[in-house]
């Protein structure tokens, strides 16, 4: 019984000590990035998404500034909402459960993605 203990004792011991590997050091050489850096290929790009809606569009600035338009979409958006009354004799002040909001007018919304380079 003795040695069934000491057995398990080393065996658990052997087991603990090489589960945990040593992290070994390896020299690698240190890259220089000013060696291998070349002005005229890096150029940094930034990437914008724009939006105007109801008739307002000042995407003019921003292609001035030097941003190209990669993808433009549009869809119908609601530009003002109007409140009327649900029954000929509803006071709106007073009664706001008599009250119906609905859609005014309605618009286009543009979205753009835009891109710079720098």
């Amino acid at each position: 019984m003795k040695i069934i203990k000491k057995l398990s004792q080393i065996f658990l011991i052997v087991i603990f000590l090489t589960s945990c590997k040593t992290s070994l050091r390896k020299d690698s050489p240190i890259i220089n990035p000013e060696d291998n850096f070349n002005a005229n290929t890096y150029s940094e790009k930034k990437i914008m998404e724009i939006k105007f809606s109801c008739g307002d569009d000042g995407i003019s600035e921003y292609l001035e500034d030097g941003w190209i338009i990669l993808k433009e979409d549009s869809q119908e958006k609601i530009c003002t909402w109007k409140s009327i009354p649900a029954t000929k004799d509803c006071d709106m002040e007073k009664d706001k459960g008599c009250k119906i909001t609905k859609p005014d007018k309605i618009g286009e919304e543009k979205i753009y993605l835009l891109e710079k380079q720098f």
